[in-house]
């Protein structure tokens, strides 16, 4: 990657003609033995660009990056993947440097990162789309450095870019967003059957008064649904169960939801845990005296036997370990799936187990929580986003705070899926 500095010596007449408009570039990453990035302006959809990176040359990094990252490697549990990616670079600034420029290097083609450089040396900011392949599905592309060590998020905003088949599915009808609107709200639910110190217990811990998680809350209170007569009221409830949660999503303008999503073998199978007990209609199976709610649920109907796709608001958070896979399957069609095609215009996820301040005292899960839930009160949650991660980026830098970390701020990204013609409803 060249300087985010440098004007570089190669043909940059696809930029011209931008006027006033902000410039947006689509990229796509394509496996089929090597690794194909194909890139077009939105401005000039006539002029696609296309490159081919040998599998030898980019999969070095890649497995440096799943070393690195907190998701089980074959024959590892969850504990021992954790234990893994807290001495790993993600955690040591110096290594973390080198791991990510090394993915840079590797990863972005030197034609799209001149014209993004071009840009940067205007004084635009452009807005990069990224479509993932399964191999490069947990790439923080926003984390990625330059020569001149300012970092991808210090000059574009970075957003997901679902596939066509996601964001053009037939029936699907964008939710109107309200500022104003409800709000939706799975605060870290109890799961039943699984005590607080358990596999699907709590993942924030208490939450005491006068904590920033309280004060968001507070915040949010007049909005909130179901309805809580205190901050602390609104964690840990165990009444927030599938049927309650779809009558509520149906009228918001926003859906926040923290606690765990488990994966599986497909992406439809991908689910988030709420208070439902096993007798629940799904199409999951029970996991002791709960039943998980399933993508497969979200995008069909949790009830078999008269089967609606959820209606889903316009903003949805999901903060949960991976719950932003969809794209390490080759059909996408996990949670984040589910959410656009129901309607939601934004969708944050994380791309890897985020670990618990249980997990590294002091970390950084609750401070995550603050701001994604900032970014989608914001008139543009991608650049609020963005920002966060800038802003966490340079006092990694300076600090080396282990809550500063990639390893939480780089696991966001937020899917962007806007009304089109035949999807504004």
């Amino acid at each position: 990657m060249v300087s985010l500095r440098r004007r570089p010596a190669v043909d940059l007449r696809v930029l011209d003609g931008l006027g006033a408009a902000r410039p947006v570039v689509q990229v796509k990453f394509v496996d089929a033995g090597d690794l194909y990035v194909t890139w077009r302006w939105e401005h000039a959809p006539g002029e696609p660009r296309v490159t081919a990176l040998e599998r030898s040359r980019v999969q070095p990094a890649l497995d440096d990056l799943a070393r690195a990252l907190p998701s089980p490697l074959p024959g590892e549990d969850s504990a021992a993947a954790l234990a893994r990616a807290l001495g790993g670079p993600l955690l040591d600034r110096e290594r973390e440097h080198a791991l990510s420029t090394r993915l840079a290097q590797t990863l972005l083609p030197f034609r799209l990162a001149a014209e993004l450089n071009e840009l940067g040396v205007r004084g635009v900011r452009p807005h990069l789309r990224v479509q993932p392949s399964p191999s490069t599905a947990q790439v923080p592309w926003e984390a990625l450095p330059g020569d001149a060590g300012e970092r991808v998020a210090d000059l574009v905003d970075v957003s997901v870019l679902p596939p066509a088949t996601v964001r053009h599915a037939i029936g699907r009808r964008v939710a109107p967003w309200d500022p104003d609107g409800p709000l939706a709200a799975a605060l870290d639910p109890r799961v039943p059957g699984f005590p607080d110190g358990s596999a699907l217990g709590s993942v924030l811990g208490p939450v005491e008064a006068g904590s920033t998680l309280a004060a968001m809350a507070d915040a949010l209170r007049p909005r909130l649904r179901p309805a809580v007569s205190s901050a602390t009221d609104a964690f840990r409830r165990d009444d927030v169960d599938r049927d309650r949660l779809e009558g509520e999503l149906a009228t918001a303008a926003r859906f926040l939801y923290v606690g765990h999503v488990t994966t599986a073998e497909h992406g439809l199978g991908a689910a988030l845990h709420l208070s439902c007990p096993a007798s629940a209609p799904g199409r999951a199976a029970p996991v002791g005296a709960h039943r998980p709610l399933t993508a497969a649920d979200l995008a069909f109907g949790h009830r078999t036997d008269d089967p609606r796709p959820w209606r889903l608001p316009a903003r949805v958070a999901l903060i949960a370990c991976e719950s932003g896979g969809d794209a390490r399957f080759a059909e996408s069609s996990g949670l984040v799936a589910a959410m656009v095609q129901g309607g939601a215009e934004h969708v944050t996820a994380a791309r890897w187990p985020l670990p618990t301040d249980a997990g590294l005292p002091g970390g950084g899960l609750a401070d995550a929580v603050v701001a994604v839930n900032d970014a989608h009160e914001a008139p543009d949650p991608v650049a609020a986003q963005v920002a966060w991660q800038r802003d966490r980026a340079a006092r990694w830098w300076r600090t080396g705070d282990p809550s500063c970390s990639p390893l939480f701020w780089g696991a966001f990204s937020t899917a962007y899926a806007p009304a089109t013609a035949g999807t504004a409803t």
